[in-house]
């Protein structure tokens, strides 16, 4: 098992930006992928990103393809989301998650670490 930790949410301002990092311990997260999801109030948990183990392979969410960006360093054993072009609908707790699996990255499901999650929120 691995205990995550997740930072940087916060209060932007439509148009923003925001860096999260995944803080792994208990064991290497070198041979783990990685995931982003999001939840926001009253809503299902939603996939946003992921991150094969070595960085070679990311998939992203059409809602954020292009302004969010998954990142890794296995030396640091940290996971990383920058957000840019932030949007009110962006607004949810973040949580990063880790699964030895890759086969269907986008399901919760497939992820049997999480972290406790960390408040966006995006409001003028």
């Amino acid at each position: 098992q691995v205990q995550l930790v997740e930072s940087g949410g916060g209060l932007v301002q439509p148009g923003g930006s925001l860096r999260l990092s995944c803080a792994a311990s208990g064991r290497t997260l070198s041979t783990y992928a990685m995931a982003w999801f999001r939840q926001a109030p009253g809503k299902e948990r939603e996939f946003v990103a992921t991150i094969s183990w070595s960085g070679a392979r990311t998939y992203y969410a059409a809602s954020v393809k292009g302004r969010f960006t998954i990142s890794r360093d296995n030396a640091k054993n940290t996971v990383y989301l920058q957000m840019n072009s932030l949007k009110p609908e962006d607004t949810a707790v973040y949580y990063c998650a880790a699964t030895l699996a890759y086969s269907r990255y986008s399901d919760p499901g497939e992820y049997g670490d999480w972290g406790q999650g960390t408040q966006v929120t995006v409001s003028s």
